[in-house]
């Protein structure tokens, strides 16, 4: 079979993060040049780091000088959720060979959604289709990085408010997700976890902690969940 076909629909399923990505890559490369760093340091940052919400707070890192184990710390704390929800897809991968460092690299919370929410497709070669679905979507990141380093490097305009696009496409992402799984229980969960969390645990734990409680509340209320 043309591997072609796997790239058609890779590209055909992910035009929505092409959507999102060109607009949130070019807000990071903006955003990085307004504080005055080379437009290749945003490029390189996104072809070896590609981590979306890390690279936004990398920013922040940068501009306070923060020490390398403080920084080690927060990433560890950002990208923890992915350890969570990338073990679902531990089935998906598994037949896919040299290929599956880079699913592993390459998998976001965008293309996570995506993967969980398109109906299984037995006439293509799965694991081709998850590299281009991967491959497709960190090239959107980096093209959006490109042109908004660019622009960023020869114009001077207030940013403010620009890193408020990632949590704009994650709100669009949940919408398709509820569109897809009709089950309300797992969002009023997330909602709940996340509340609470604000509310009584500090800033710099809320993220954990409210996956931790969204965890256990998903397990006490699994029978719920799963009926929807």
């Amino acid at each position: 079979m043309s591997l072609s076909i796997e790239l058609k629909k890779a590209f055909t399923i992910s035009i929505p993060i092409l959507m999102g990505y060109i607009v949130l890559g070019f807000a990071f490369g903006l955003l990085i040049t307004s504080f005055g760093y080379a437009w290749y340091i945003a490029v390189l940052m996104s072809v070896f780091i590609y981590a979306g919400a890390l690279q936004f707070v990398a920013i922040n890192f940068f501009s306070v000088k923060a020490g390398y184990v403080d920084i080690a710390i927060a990433s560890w704390f950002v990208n923890i959720r992915q350890s969570f929800y990338g073990l679902s897809l531990l089935k998906k991968f598994k037949n896919s060979g040299k290929l599956k460092p880079y699913l592993i690299f390459s998998l976001t919370d965008e293309v996570y959604a995506l993967l969980t929410t398109i109906k299984e497709d037995n006439s293509i070669n799965k694991k081709y289709f998850y590299f281009y679905l991967g491959l497709l979507s960190q090239i959107y990141w980096i093209i959006g990085t490109i042109a908004g380093s660019f622009v960023g490097s020869f114009t001077k305009f207030d940013t403010a408010g620009l890193e408020f696009s990632l949590t704009a496409l994650f709100v669009v992402l949940c919408i398709e997700q509820y569109k897809n799984l009709k089950n309300i229980y797992p969002f009023l969960i997330g909602l709940f976890a996340s509340i609470f969390s604000l509310i009584f645990i500090p800033s710099d734990k809320m993220l954990i902690v409210s996956i931790f409680i969204s965890l256990l509340m998903l397990l006490f209320f699994r029978k719920k969940v799963e009926i929807g």
